[in-house]
């Protein structure tokens, strides 16, 4: 099955809704967030290993998570555990040319492959992308407060301080465990959360 098959078939599920997330996925090929061995692989829904025991995630989760984030042209995102840097490439398309994404990946190599990965595109030369080599479970301060933030592995509890750093009316999709839930900030201390079940995420890592 080639790439275009499996946005096909992500469409023909519900999993890819919004036009420009459906752009997103074409224009930001899989392929180049891969190591070169698994380049043939590129095209297979599931979730994939890019070293250091982590993975680029199952193309239907990114799929759910960016519809349930809904990257807006102009946001300022978090994105936490960037690793290949495929999510960052993928919201870096939808914020465009007025957006920011803050990618950050705590395994420096791992930061290196992602950033690197990303400079496939122009989205760093562009400066809507930056990456970040830090623990992402205490988000990034000196860059909130953001629209959206989206983590791609899993904590143990939602991080009191990714919803501090959220503005009012912003997104948090991110994996508690085996869910993925959605985080909507109301007022400054009032948040509607929402819980999706039937995940598996590598772990969130703290220092």
């Amino acid at each position: 099955m080639g790439y275009s098959s499996l946005i096909e078939n992500l469409e023909k599920d519900g999993c890819l809704k919004t036009p420009l997330i459906k752009r997103a996925f074409n224009e930001i090929k899989r392929a180049d967030f891969i190591p070169e061995k698994l380049k043939t692989e590129a095209a297979v829904d599931a979730p994939l290993p890019i070293g250091f025991g982590q993975t680029i995630s199952q193309p239907r989760t990114v799929a759910f998570m960016l519809e349930l984030l809904q990257p807006q042209p102009g946001d300022k995102i978090l994105d936490i555990g960037a690793g290949s840097g495929w999510t960052t490439a993928l919201l870096a398309f939808c914020v465009g040319e007025q957006g920011r994404i803050f990618a950050i990946e705590r395994l420096r190599e791992l930061c290196e492959f992602g950033r690197n990965n990303v400079l496939k595109y122009n989205f760093i030369k562009k400066k809507i992308v930056e990456f970040f080599c830090v623990d992402g479970s205490r988000g990034l301060p000196d860059g909130a407060p953001f629209d959206k933030i989206l983590v791609s592995a899993a904590a143990e509890e939602i991080p009191p301080a990714l919803k501090e750093q959220l503005k009012v009316n912003g997104r948090l999709v991110l994996p508690v465990k085996n869910s993925v839930w959605l985080v909507e900030k109301i007022t400054e201390d009032k948040f509607r959360e929402k819980e999706f079940f039937g995940f598996s995420f590598v772990p969130l890592i703290n220092e």
